[in-house]
Parts: C-alpha cells; sequence; structure tokens
C-alpha cells in the first residue's frame, strides 16, 4: 500500500531543476507527481516517478543526492470537504501529516493525495478501515 517517492536535494540556483528533468527526459522516465520546497541555499524535489529505479541510478549517476522515502497515495473525492474528511479522520488518531501533495489521474475524477504520514502503517490501517481507496504504488507509477 506504500508508494516510493524519491527525494532530490538541489542547490537553490538557477538551472538545477532542469538538470534533473533533462536528465529524466533523456532517460525516459515519466514524472507521475512531483513537488518543491525550497529554502535560501538549497531545495528538497519529490518525485513519483513510472520507474523508479531507473530514476534513481540516472540521477545518482549525474551527481545528484538522493533519499527514497515512502508515502501513501489515496483517493480523495474531488468536492468541498473531500480532503477535510481525509485530515479529520488521521487528527482523530493523532497521526501527522509531515507533508503533501496532490495531483489528478487520467483514470479517475477524483484526485490523488500523496501523503508523507508519521506513523505510516497506523494511517494506512485507519484509511483502509474507513473505505478510503488507497492507491497502489505499481498503479501510482502505471505510464
Amino acid at each position: 500500500m506504500k508508494a516510493e517517492q524519491i527525494s532530490i536535494f538541489l542547490e537553490n540556483k538557477a538551472g538545477r531543476l532542469a538538470e534533473v528533468t533533462q536528465a529524466l527526459h533523456e532517460a525516459g522516465v515519466n514524472i507521475r507527481a512531483l513537488s518543491l520546497a525550497d529554502t535560501s541555499d538549497f531545495g528538497i524535489l519529490r518525485l513519483i516517478v513510472c520507474d523508479h529505479e531507473r530514476a534513481k541510478s540516472i540521477l545518482k549517476e549525474k551527481g545528484f543526492t538522493l533519499g527514497r522515502t515512502h508515502v501513501v497515495a489515496v483517493e480523495v473525492e474531488d468536492k468541498p470537504g473531500g480532503l477535510n474528511n481525509i485530515l479529520q479522520l488521521v487528527s482523530r488518531h493523532n497521526i501527522n501529516i509531515e507533508y503533501m501533495y496532490a495531483f489528478v489521474q487520467k483514470e479517475t475524477p477524483n484526485a490523488t493525495l500523496i501523503f508523507r504520514f508519521d506513523k505510516i502503517d497506523e494511517a494506512i490501517d485507519i484509511l483502509t478501515a474507513n473505505n478510503i481507496r488507497i492507491i497502489p504504488g505499481d498503479q501510482l507509477y502505471n505510464c
């Protein structure tokens, strides 16, 4: 039920993000979702890609510093309150959301939210018990 996310640490300077996307483009790796957070000195690019093993290999060859994180992809109704329902549920169980980002998949009218929970296994159990659809990694990476 967990999905793999690649985190890439980037110097906060012009062209570094384009170097990542160029390397992935040349390797034929499609980006499914991303999030970019920055400080004055560096940024963290978080990616969900179709072929994370190939992406990690290519980016390491190019000298990027990488991390691997497990996240949870949740299908959320695309209507007012859809996100709030998820947040209220995990909040009631004292599960913290370290970060999240969203994207839309062609196959469904719902939104897909990527969550990094502090208690990932507990969050998966609670979401599943409440009939909230978790998107398996192999389906999420499917391009």
